[in-house]
């Protein structure tokens, strides 16, 4: 390491404070993105530096990378890594391009200054990691809120549509058998029709509010999910589309209603194919974890857009064109899995899509 004079040694020292200032000005900023504070501690602690202007600062959050400026070919660099709750997320680099400058060009300064900054940091990342938790968890308490009281109105709703649906239907069907007039008979088709269709909404409002009933049994999951993308394969072959099932562990077993798994997963795949491009694919993963198992079914497809993913399970919530939907789906999913004590979350899928983790108990508690 170079030796410093007393005047140049309390001037790298200056620079290092002001880093450190500036690095805790940055950080406590309100309003501002992760990339932008990395971006602006990489620039801070560049000019820190005694060769500011060879220097080249990299830093690596998770899948971020961030250089405050293009890197040689060759570099000497000394680095520091960051932590959140002692798990390694990234690092920071100080580069120096070689052979112009050596690892002995760094000062012990640079050393420790590099060292705090990086401690800065990952404090940073801890606690903005703990605060976006604290939020999606104030979040999600909120929807189970919202979503258990419209269960509660839904499931009064449906036990007030039964009674005089089947009596629509009944009548109905006893006025056809009777009747000899063509035209009329026509007519009370049409009714039949849409009691049936009504009936099956309210079908799907009492699986939302949990009011269906349940055959649990111990079962292999494996020959029901693959029995469900056998049954779909035609609509898959319609679009185009390629599926592929992962299972990492085959043997899993599990205390669920085989129907209502099989309705759940129906409703998510064929949701899956409607936002699918041509000629690509869809993925599912089956995993176990300790008392779970976990079902990924994951999309090419556009997205969901962050303002609309908080409705996506509430009834009559859809995005497709009238006619094309009655935006039930989802709520059927959520009621059924809520009633096998289970948990669904939506995530981006990765480069682009959806992707709907469905988390089961695999015995009833």
């Amino acid at each position: 390491m170079p030796s410093l004079s007393t005047k140049e040694r309390l001037k790298e020292r200056i620079k290092e404070l002001v880093c450190l200032y500036e690095t805790t000005h940055i950080i406590n900023q309100k309003n501002i993105t992760i990339e932008e504070v990395l971006t602006n501690i990489g620039q801070n602690l560049e000019k820190a530096l005694k060769y500011s202007d060879d220097a080249i600062v990299e830093i690596v959050f998770k899948d971020l990378k961030i250089l405050t400026n293009v890197l040689p070919q060759k570099t000497v660099y000394i680095d520091r890594k960051t932590f959140i709750e002692n798990n390694e997320v990234g690092f920071i680099k100080i580069h120096y391009p070689s052979p112009k400058l050596s690892i002995d060009d760094f000062l012990e300064e640079e050393y420790n200054l590099l060292e705090k900054i990086s401690v800065e940091t990952s404090q940073f990342l801890e606690n903005k990691e703990r605060k976006e938790k604290e939020e999606k968890l104030k979040q999600s308490a909120e929807r189970n809120d919202r979503l258990s009281i419209l269960g509660e109105i839904t499931a009064g709703i449906a036990h007030e549509l039964n009674t005089p649906l089947g009596n629509i239907l009944g009548f109905a069907e006893l006025i056809k058998k009777e009747n000899k007039v063509k035209s009329i008979d026509k007519d009370i088709s049409k009714i039949i029709n849409a009691a049936i269709y009504s009936r099956e909404i309210v079908k799907k409002l009492m699986f939302f509010s949990c009011e269906m009933p349940q055959n649990k049994e111990i079962l292999l999951i494996k020959p029901i999910i693959l029995q469900a993308v056998t049954l779909l394969g035609p609509n898959f072959k319609k679009a185009n589309i390629t599926c592929n099932v992962t299972f990492k562990d085959h043997n899993i077993k599990a205390q669920i209603d085989e129907i209502q798994l099989t309705q759940v997963l129906f409703n998510i795949i064929m949701n899956a194919i409607y936002v699918s491009p041509f000629e690509s694919k869809i993925d599912i993963l089956v995993n176990s974890k300790k008392e779970n198992f976990i079902i990924e079914i994951k999309d090419q497809g556009s997205g969901i857009d962050e303002e609309i993913k908080p409705k996506i399970f509430e009834p009559f919530f859809t995005t497709k064109p009238i006619g094309e939907g009655s935006g039930l789906g989802l709520s059927v999913v959520h009621g059924i899995i809520r009633s096998h004590k289970g948990e669904i979350k939506v995530v981006n899928n990765k480069p682009k899509g959806t992707n709907f983790q469905i988390i089961l108990p695999l015995k009833e508690k």
